[in-house]
């Protein structure tokens, strides 16, 4: 059975993208599904590739449980159009930027991870790099409730493809 594969991306891969990677591997797991999807993240820029995720992002997300520590940066890759199902970017300008490496990806495939939160109304996960923690747990509420959105979207997709 084909997994389902998930890319989440933000500019440089250590602080929106990696985190998104960790909520939802955890969220996934919760649910039973972890087995059935790929996950990875990426960024859009190569300014942190190989590091590990802003100590900021690790921080306030090991508060909440997600271990982050393991995760390196890297950037995105035109192959990883074709080898992802669902590319989901933190912002507009980074979904730009995802749109502008391959013109002829099926719409559906590129998207926000925020149309996916069904408690927030915003459109974008702000960039919380050049701030102080407050951005951080922002982060983390946007990105909580936009991977409930998104597991509940898998588990009736996946459901229908057993």
């Amino acid at each position: 059975m084909k997994k389902f594969a998930i890319l989440m991306c933000c500019m440089g891969n250590i602080c929106r993208s990696p985190t998104a990677e960790g909520v939802l591997r955890a969220k996934l797991h919760a649910a039973g599904l972890a087995d059935r999807v790929v996950l990875d993240s990426a960024g859009t820029h190569d300014y942190h590739v190989g590091r590990a995720p802003d100590a900021r992002s690790q921080h306030h997300a090991l508060r909440r449980g997600y271990d982050l520590s393991a995760l390196r940066a890297r950037q995105v890759e035109v192959a990883d159009l074709d080898r992802f199902d669902l590319i989901l970017a933190m912002d507009y300008a980074n979904l730009q930027t995802l749109r502008a490496l391959h013109f002829e990806v099926r719409p559906d495939k590129l998207r926000l991870l925020m149309s996916f939160a069904t408690q927030h109304h915003a459109e974008e996960v702000p960039d919380p790099y050049y701030g102080e923690g407050d951005g951080f747990e922002t982060v983390l509420d946007y990105v909580e409730d936009a991977c409930d959105g998104l597991v509940a979207m898998l588990r009736a997709r996946l459901a229908d493809s057993r």
